[in-house]
């Protein structure tokens, strides 16, 4: 099977479904003449021209109303945000309207956007360039939040994402773009809302998603050098999350870890940890232990970076301490 960048499965998706249905657009800053911040919409103005590949001013709160108003009238917009970080400025349109709009018009009016871009630290980027929202719209009832790992799971819950009739906030990370993985040639969709067993274990249960599940993952291959088999669960989607696959895997391996970037009040986390005391209580023979961000905002010093963020180190003695292996 061919291999092709995090970047490359985005834009197959997004260009096989403009060529698919014509109500299909992107919009955002730098994405049509510039072919994208971080080139994922390369090439797509030459193939589908200035009438839907649209560059739009540095004004987030503007296109994303009008993406929202373009959605009600039956288009299906996709919104490239240069970073979550700025979506905050659109807050307001995506919350109150986006999100309850269907709720609010009794069912007159549903609302197919895509919001996408990248979310989390990359790097050096300084603290309001490096947070974590996959919390904050995950907590929104009427949003659904896909947060992939990889360039095959990009591109199928990228098509699903923009064929679902609600509105979708769609995280990826500034990192991974140039991450290459194995893609079918053939058109493939994923279902929103199912997790997928990354790795098989009897030892513990790991659960994490986007760019952490390379720490996870990282991790459980240090960990089965002492003998010790875990099991990785990627979430690839936070809201809805995937309970049962998570519950079964909890009670077989009767231990949990979350690894999760953003901060731990309030976090994914936080939510699975509840679920995992509430309902699978009987089956665990240890406390949940969730390896998360220190509860600071991000700092430009490398050093303070490293010492931040959740890694492989913090993550092997979290799977030790739930295995009396510490």
């Amino acid at each position: 099977m061919r291999e092709i960048q995090f970047r490359e499965a985005l834009r197959e998706a997004m260009s096989e479904e403009m060529r698919r249905d014509k109500d299909v657009f992107l919009m955002g800053e730098e994405v049509a003449e510039y072919n994208g911040a971080y080139k994922v919409s390369q090439g797509m103005l030459e193939e589908f021209g200035p009438e839907r590949i649209y560059d739009t001013p540095i004004a987030e709160l503007g296109f994303s109303g009008l993406a929202v108003g373009a959605a009600m009238n039956g288009l299906k917009p996709i919104v490239e945000f240069m970073t979550f970080n700025f979506s905050l400025v659109a807050i307001d349109q995506i919350i109150n309207s986006a999100a309850k709009m269907l709720a609010m018009s009794g069912g007159a009016y549903s609302v197919p956007v895509v919001f996408r871009g990248p979310t989390g630290n990359a790097g050096q980027l300084g603290a309001t360039h490096s947070s974590n929202f996959e919390n904050w719209f995950a907590n929104t009832p009427g949003l659904k939040v896909i947060v992939p790992s990889n360039p095959y799971d990009a591109k199928g819950l990228m098509k699903a994402a923009i064929r679902d009739p609600d509105p979708v906030i769609f995280m990826e990370s500034e990192v991974m773009y140039s991450d290459k993985g194995e893609v079918p040639e053939g058109e493939y969709l994923l279902p929103i809302g199912v997790a997928d067993v990354k790795r098989k274990g009897k030892d513990v249960t790991v659960i994490s998603f986007g760019k952490m599940m390379k720490v996870a993952l990282e991790a459980a291959e240090e960990m089965a050098k002492e003998g010790i088999e875990a099991e990785v669960i990627d979430l690839r989607t936070v809201r809805p999350i995937d309970y049962a696959t998570c519950m079964e895997s909890v009670k077989k391996t009767n231990r949990v870890v979350i690894v999760e970037e953003a901060n731990p009040i309030a976090g994914i986390s936080s939510e699975l940890t509840y679920h995992f005391q509430r309902y699978a209580f009987d089956y665990l023979d240890s406390p949940v232990i969730r390896v998360n961000s220190m509860d600071i905002p991000l700092s430009y010093s490398p050093t303070y970076i490293e010492a931040t963020l959740p890694n492989v180190k913090r993550t092997v003695a979290a799977i030790k301490k739930v295995c009396y292996k510490d």
